[in-house]
């Protein structure tokens, strides 16, 4: 029984592609900067591979890996999540997606209104901690949705679960998802919660993404289509507007979403568990905490060896990113950054590097590849390259 397991650790790049500039990314490289954190280590993923891959040289390589290999590049518009997942999968978004650095326009926002019954404060670009610092108390006040955006495309409404009860803000992000469509079609809104009191307001984990549904199709699609499953944990659910999830589980947390991916270890299934965990780039990231970083892909490391003993005779392992969040430049925002991708399992040729790959959309591919799917997505299979020539796995054919 065929099983793939595919963990996203988001916002983990390995460098600046080479359009980074157009981007204002320009030295942006999230693994370097997590790894200059004076104690960093990550063993098992260098076991691996992961300081192996192409470009990366901010750990000593491996000298016998035992995973296979790759750094990947995106041949989407774009640095947020939602296209670098749609991407994995097999969707490239060749158009950019908008923003809206100046804020929203009024038109958008009178429609907003007229919707919730309630007024809108703050319209600008800002950070997810200290828009709530800045404009919370006004809020608690007067009832208002603090609504904002950052450099990527999302629409972000936070509230104060005291002010808007939690079930409340999720119908108004619904309401704000209708309404962001068109031009003004950005590819999430976002549930921001928060509690407290002024001065000591915090974020809680009532985070919920409302994003566009994938355009075309995806290789979550064809899985379900073929008849096998497509288990998903953490926000993968929401990235995909619930399309191609046969079962979804959210999650509060880095260890919550490991620990929910090993219980699907556990289960008997063919076809795909698809992961996010998020920490990195919400918690970490966007704040510009590079300790808090490095403790997180630490943290990670440690539990690498409980989802290693987990896979069966078939299964595969992949642990990817979706985009770059460097913590140590001035930007609190995602980066235009090449990703990882590692692999393991009993099937995998120890030491294969792939090399640079051209699109995250190579990942889709090889998935379907390996589960006897043909392939209507983009992304060139590489599984002839990874699976052991003595391997009884072949191509799924």
């Amino acid at each position: 029984m065929k099983r793939i397991f595919l963990i996203v650790l988001d916002s983990v790049g390995i460098g600046e592609m080479p359009d980074a500039a157009d981007y204002g990314d320009a030295g942006s490289n999230t693994l370097r900067s997590a790894s200059s954190w004076p104690g960093f280590q990550m063993p098992n993923m260098k076991k691996l591979g992961l300081f192996s891959i192409d470009g990366v040289d901010c750990q000593p390589a491996e000298e016998k890996p035992q995973g296979a290999f790759a750094r990947l590049a995106e041949v989407s518009k774009g640095k947020d999540t939602t296209i670098g997942h749609w991407e994995i999968a097999g969707l490239a978004s060749l158009k950019m997606l908008p923003v809206f650095p100046n804020g929203f326009p009024q038109a958008l926002l009178d429609e907003l209104k007229q919707a919730t019954g309630r007024e809108i404060l703050c319209n600008q670009p800002y950070s997810g901690t200290k828009v709530i610092e800045d404009y919370g108390a006004e809020h608690m006040k007067t009832g208002a949705l603090i609504v904002y955006t950052s450099a990527d495309s999302v629409l972000q409404i936070a509230a104060h679960e005291e002010i808007v009860p939690l079930q409340q803000l999720y119908q108004y992000c619904e309401m704000a998802r209708k309404i962001c469509s068109g031009n003004w079609g950005v590819g999430r809104v976002i549930a921001r919660p928060f509690n407290g009191a002024p001065g000591s307001f915090v974020r809680t984990s009532g985070r919920h993404d409302y994003s566009l549904t994938p355009p075309g199709t995806t290789m979550l699609d064809q899985i379900c289509e073929a008849g096998k499953s497509v288990l998903s944990v953490g926000k993968i659910e929401d990235i995909f507007g619930g399309r191609g999830i046969t079962r979804g589980v959210r999650t509060s947390s880095n260890q919550e979403g490991i620990d929910r991916t090993l219980e699907r270890m556990a289960e008997s299934f063919e076809g795909l568990c698809f992961t996010n965990l998020v920490d990195y780039d919400m918690l970490y990231g966007h704040r510009n905490d590079i300790e808090g970083y490095a403790k997180a892909l630490m943290y990670f490391d440690e539990r690498l060896p409980e989802l290693l003993a987990a896979l069966k005779d078939e299964d595969i392992l992949m642990i990817t990113a979706d985009h770059g969040c460097d913590p140590a430049t001035p930007s609190t925002d995602h980066s235009r950054e090449y990703v990882p991708l590692v692999m393991a399992g009993k099937s995998i040729c120890a030491g294969c590097n792939l090399g640079t790959r051209m699109s995250f959309a190579d990942i889709g591919a090889t998935i379907l590849d390996y589960l006897g799917i043909e392939s209507r997505i983009s992304g060139t299979s590489f599984l002839s390259e990874i699976i052991r020539e003595n391997s009884s796995q072949g191509t799924g054919e």
